[in-house]
């Protein structure tokens, strides 16, 4: 019976026949000339096509990653194109945001032109000096309550012959306003130079509060007037208050007179230092706040 032979002989029988050696001839098919010949083996044969696969990969990829070829690869991007997906993305994100203000501001001023109440949300609006004020305390102070109660009683602050008369004439007979800040009045209303509002410095970190009862309508930041909070009260008469640093209600948040709505900044290009430049405007028209306001103490 004749004898498999075993693994190790046919691995012995395969080495054997790779190290075998051809000759390879190049001959003149005219004249039957030797023109080239090599000795060949399998074994130099297979790791020479190795290293020309490994040769032929190597500069593929080398023209891939090194030169613009690869930006002709289905599915890549390069650096230049993700850049300006990502600035696009950013940018679409601020657009929505700003739509959605836009959005509940048009809609909160419908409905209070259509004399319907929107629901204060009593949620701060911080801005970006946020982390400063974090721990600032809010609720009403001893002085605060004192000077709701003295202006109450219109003892005071009550408002002189002239101012009365003006108010009867407007149609604001018997309203009183809150003094939004106490300090020191650095620039006074003057409508001739167009300056509609009077500014009023204090100490930083100092809130600013609402004259009136009333409902937030602009909470935003301008060029001009940095961050910005306008209140609508009623007979048609608004508030403005211009500069702050920080801002604590948001378009439809309904306030009360002496509620802190801000606190006294610098923001904005038509400033050289913190302070409040107050305005109020009755029926489209500016007043003049010191008719109505004691700003200080």
């Amino acid at each position: 019976m004749e004898k498999k032979p075993s693994n190790r002989e046919k691995r012995q029988e395969l080495i054997k026949k790779l190290k075998n050696k051809y000759r390879l001839v190049v001959m003149n098919d005219a004249t039957f000339d030797e023109s080239f010949s090599a000795y060949l083996t399998p074994l130099n044969v297979i790791a020479g096509a190795t290293l020309v696969f490994l040769f032929i990969a190597f500069i593929v990829v080398s023209l891939i990653v090194f030169t613009p070829l690869k930006e002709y690869i289905p599915g890549y991007s390069d650096t230049q194109t993700r850049i300006r997906a990502l600035d696009t993305t950013v940018k679409v994100d601020s657009l929505e945001k700003a739509q959605s203000v836009y959005t509940s501001y048009f809609d909160n001023l419908m409905r209070i032109l259509n004399g319907e109440m929107v629901t204060d949300t009593s949620q701060m609006a911080l801005g970006s000096d946020t982390r400063k004020y974090t721990n600032l305390d809010l609720s009403a102070s001893a002085r605060d309550s004192t000077l709701r109660k003295e202006i109450e009683s219109e003892e005071e602050f009550a408002l002189s012959e002239e101012a009365k008369s003006v108010s009867e004439s407007l149609g604001l007979a018997g309203t009183i306003l809150f003094p939004p800040i106490i300090g020191t009045i650095t620039a006074e209303f003057d409508s001739k130079i167009e300056h509609y509002g009077i500014d009023v410095t204090a100490k930083e970190g100092e809130t600013i509060k609402a004259v009136l009862d009333g409902t937030v309508v602009m909470s935003s930041f301008t060029s001009d007037g940095g961050n910005v909070i306008q209140i609508l009260h009623a007979n048609n008469l608004v508030s403005i208050y211009k500069h702050n640093s920080v801002l604590l209600k948001k378009v439809g948040d309904r306030v009360e007179a002496g509620d802190s709505i801000a606190i006294i900044g610098n923001s904005g290009e038509l400033t050289d230092g913190p302070h409040l430049h107050f305005e109020l405007w009755y029926n489209g028209s500016p007043l003049n706040p010191m008719e109505y306001i004691a700003f200080s103490s």
